[in-house]
């Protein structure tokens, strides 16, 4: 038996992983596309960002982030931040909140999905693997003594889709971890410009100069100008 004749004989439960495992690949190779778009290095813009709102003002430094063009989730949180600067900080702490909440759900939308793959991809090839025992007990129940050749084509397909779901949960388990701590690595930057932004918007408030009294000093027995005319 050849090996094509080895994936016939396996039943159609295994066409269903064959689908599972494209769909794998596919979310795979997608993800790590935008994460690659995503996970560009934003430490020379914060710094210069940092720089700009310290010398002219949130709203230079605004400016100056409208001018990057970058995808980067800190870049987004710094835009929300810098636009609500001048409405106080609890207004900028808040718009970056909900900012990080929206990174967040772009940064690993997918990786959940390939653990779901990772867990069904198993299940699956148990239930080939009960399907094709079943079908090897029933060749018992209807032959009294039952050929090699009839007993193989259950046994191969309890087997066949065995490993076939094992390797779709191994790829898929592989390629969440690998995505997810990417995706990790690109959220702490956003981490870092929520926690070091309202930093930036705090100023020390200005002191007053305080007024200088005037000394006189008068030389002594100086005569009063002006008391005898």
């Amino acid at each position: 038996m050849n090996l094509l004749q080895l994936l016939a004989s396996a039943g159609p439960l295994l066409w269903v992983l064959l689908l599972l495992s494209l769909y794998v690949v596919y979310l795979t190779l997608l993800r790590v596309q935008v994460l690659g778009r995503l996970g560009v290095n934003v430490d020379a813009l914060i710094e210069r960002l940092r720089a700009t709102t310290a010398e002219s003002g949130p709203q230079a430094a605004l400016a100056e982030l409208d001018r990057t063009p970058t995808a980067a989730p800190a870049a987004n949180v710094m835009r929300a931040g810098l636009a609500r600067a001048d409405r106080g900080q609890d207004a900028a702490i808040g718009a970056m909140n909900a900012a990080v909440l929206a990174e967040d759900a772009r940064l690993y939308a997918g990786i959940q999905a390939l653990g779901t793959a990772a867990q069904i991809g198993p299940l699956l090839g148990l239930l080939g693997t009960v399907i094709g025992m079943v079908r090897s007990f029933l060749v018992f129940s209807q032959t009294s003594a039952p050929t090699t050749a009839q007993l193989a084509t259950g046994i191969s397909e309890a087997l066949v889709n065995t490993g076939a779901g094992l390797i779709v949960a191994i790829v898929a388990y592989v390629a969440r971890g690998a995505l997810k701590a990417r995706a990790d690595r690109v959220a702490v930057s956003m981490e870092r410009v929520r926690e070091e932004l309202p930093g930036w918007l705090a100023r020390p408030a200005a002191r007053t100069p305080e007024p200088r009294g005037l000394d006189f000093e008068f030389a002594p027995g100086a005569a009063q100008v002006g008391a005898r005319r």
